[in-house]
């Protein structure tokens, strides 16, 4: 996992298409766009506008990704994001891997929580279970957008 703000530059070079990723978020004013899915290079990258309402912990189920980094960004509002290391122990709740390459946990082994402000990014491999849209101190709407890169893109 790789915790960012938007405001401050790279400490060190990613791959090209992360980096399009971000110049994405960078560049991008999200107060013009609706919700919905933005291509930026075809299903390769691509990010999804989502207006949320945060929820309890509890009320969000933790999920990973297999074919498809997240670069989770937002926009507006505030959250906590639940993250952990996929240790392989965590109860499958449901699998939908083929349809929309997304497993969802009962719960999460070993789960600590980052916190969102305006403008702070973080990016998801495959083996970093993440818990999006908790309540950081009150329920909050919140703007916030995903960008999925394939892992198939990263050089």
């Amino acid at each position: 996992m790789i915790f960012g703000h938007i405001s401050q530059p790279n400490p060190c070079r990613l791959p090209r298409a992360i980096e399009k990723a971000l110049d994405f978020l960078r560049t991008t004013d999200f107060s013009m766009l609706q919700p919905g899915v933005v291509e930026i290079e075809g299903r390769n990258i691509f990010a999804q506008v989502l207006d949320l309402t945060t929820r309890e912990q509890h009320e969000n189920r933790p999920e990973v990704h297999r074919r498809y980094l997240d670069i989770q960004f937002l926009a507006w509002g505030e959250e906590k994001i639940g993250i952990a290391i996929d240790t392989g122990n965590n109860e499958i709740s449901e699998s939908l891997l083929e349809q929309r390459d997304i497993i969802f946990y009962h719960d999460s082994e070993h789960e600590s929580f980052i916190e969102m402000i305006p403008g702070s990014y973080a990016i998801f491999f495959p083996q970093d279970v993440h818990r999006p849209a908790c309540i950081k101190n009150k329920e909050s709407a919140i703007r916030k957008i995903v960008v999925k890169v394939a892992i198939s893109e990263l050089d």
